[in-house]
């Protein structure tokens, strides 16, 4: 119950919607390839990962030592609980690794650009509990101190989903009359799903007589997973494979970028180097992200429950030491009243709508916001994975071959965050959780970034007149 930010796409603030990102600016924006700087950019490798929650805290001890196992956790020790919150707040967990690998975009000419991408990516949420009942079970359930009280479930669901990306992305400029100029992008995605599970308690009500007697009232339980899962080999890794569970998927983006004047200069320096890339002062972007899924089938033991029962006792539904999830679910099972569900279900990509504005100040420094909201985080269906959404600000400083970043981002919990990214020629590395995470004792989420690109560092000669050379 206690499940330790979503953020599924290949993203460091303010660096991702720069003019600078090339191929790392198309997962965000496939529209941003086009009049990128680069006439060519190869990511070599990159990774993202992040992890967070609402509820659960972890001193720098536990994050920098971790003990052997979960259970080796020590609770007011290696962890913390926000047991005091508002007993009707909702808490939430959610992870995310995007591993971008070997990808390219190449720019034909000033005006069109195309891309091919390949990622591997994990996302998974959970939550929906509001604070008591989250205390009622993380509090050495059964606790004898908690009984006697009713306690209701309204929707409360986890999910995540394993999967392979190939993306091919196509993008141009519509119009460019010197001061005004719109791009437009399309990434068409193959998708093949590697695993996926969820689970989903609606509508449930229940007491808790004594330790060992409980009463539920209603409620009823959803839930599957892939096929794959039931013969998990390790390590993890050996269950990666291509083309299995075929899923399609889709972005698309627009951007606008207005000019203050014409400067009359177009095309590549020494066949190379776009000088006119960031000549905007304002610049606006619009994307839908992630549209798509995968179907995958079930494992035939899969069953949805009613779980209304007249007594059970608690100690049978908590998990045992030693017991799989897969062995405890089928325990499980036998206690409560099988419901018909489909052999098979769609677990949809975590689709989102992104929204992007960026201010030149003077060709080096800029100040960045992105926003980016969830667009399937539903209570109707079960069988999905979806973003935090999260709203950031990033002022930074762009050169040629160096750039610094320091978002500062709050997401639709209430959680603040400050964090700092570097580019250094064909490297970047960055976490949009560093410098808030070293003023906190405690921390609740974490996340990092690193990739390693092969970008042409030597970019001829600079034109007299044009900004973006000067620097």
């Amino acid at each position: 119950m206690c499940t330790i930010k979503a953020q599924a796409q290949f993203n460091l603030g303010g660096y991702s919607n720069s003019h600078y990102a090339g191929i790392h600016g198309v997962p965000m924006n496939p529209a941003s390839a086009a009049g990128t700087h680069y006439k060519w950019d190869v990511n070599i490798g990159g990774i993202q990962g992040t992890i967070g929650n609402t509820y659960v805290s972890f001193p720098r001890k536990t994050i920098f030592h971790p003990p052997d196992s979960l259970e080796q956790l020590d609770r007011g020790k290696d962890y913390f609980l926000d047991s005091a919150a508002n007993p009707l707040k909702k808490q939430y967990g959610w992870g995310s690794v995007d591993l971008m690998m070997p990808s390219v975009l190449y720019s034909i000419d000033e005006l069109q650009s195309i891309a091919f991408t390949w990622r591997i990516r994990a996302n998974g949420n959970a939550g929906g509990l509001t604070t008591d009942v989250t205390n009622f079970f993380a509090y050495s359930f059964p606790n004898p101190n908690l009984t006697n009280r009713r306690y209701d479930i309204e929707n409360a669901q986890g999910g995540f989903n394993w999967w392979n990306e190939f993306g091919a992305t196509y993008a141009r400029v519509i119009r460019d009359d010197g001061i005004h100029r719109l791009k437009g992008g399309v990434t068409l995605k193959l998708l093949s799903g590697i695993a996926a599970g969820y689970a989903q308690v609606e509508d449930a009500s229940f007491i808790m007589r004594s330790a060992t007697d409980a009463q539920i009232n209603s409620g009823t339980l959803k839930m599957g997973y892939s096929e794959g899962i039931n013969n998990w080999e390790k390590p993890t890794l050996s269950n990666y494979s291509l083309f299995k569970n075929i899923g399609f998927g889709m972005d698309l983006g627009v951007i606008y970028e207005w000019r203050e004047e014409v400067d009359g200069l177009t095309g590549y320096d020494n066949d190379q180097w776009n000088p006119e890339a960031d000549d905007y002062k304002l610049r606006l972007g619009v994307s839908l992200l992630d549209l798509g899924g995968i179907t995958y089938k079930k494992m035939p033991s899969n069953k949805d429950l009613a779980l209304a029962t007249e007594s059970i006792n608690p100690n049978e539904i908590k998990h045992r030491r030693g017991e799989g999830w897969q062995q405890y679910y089928r325990r499980i099972s036998t206690y409560f009243t099988e419901i018909p569900s489909d052999d098979k279900f769609r677990m949809n990509t975590p689709a989102s709508l992104n929204l992007m504005a960026d201010y030149n100040i003077d060709g080096r420094f800029f100040v960045n916001f992105n926003g980016n909201l969830a667009m399937n985080a539903g209570r109707y269906d079960p069988s999905k994975t979806y973003r935090i959404s999260q709203f950031q600000l990033t002022p930074r400083y762009d050169s040629r071959n160096i750039g610094g970043y320091v978002p500062i981002s709050v997401n639709t919990k209430g959680q603040l965050d400050m964090g700092v990214g570097l580019r250094a020629g064909p490297l970047v590395i960055g976490s949009s959780t560093l410098l808030s995470n070293l003023f906190q004792k405690d921390k609740k989420r974490m996340d990092g970034f690193l990739a390693l690109r092969v970008v042409p560092i030597r970019f001829g000669k600079s034109r007299l007149g044009c900004p973006a050379t000067n620097f």
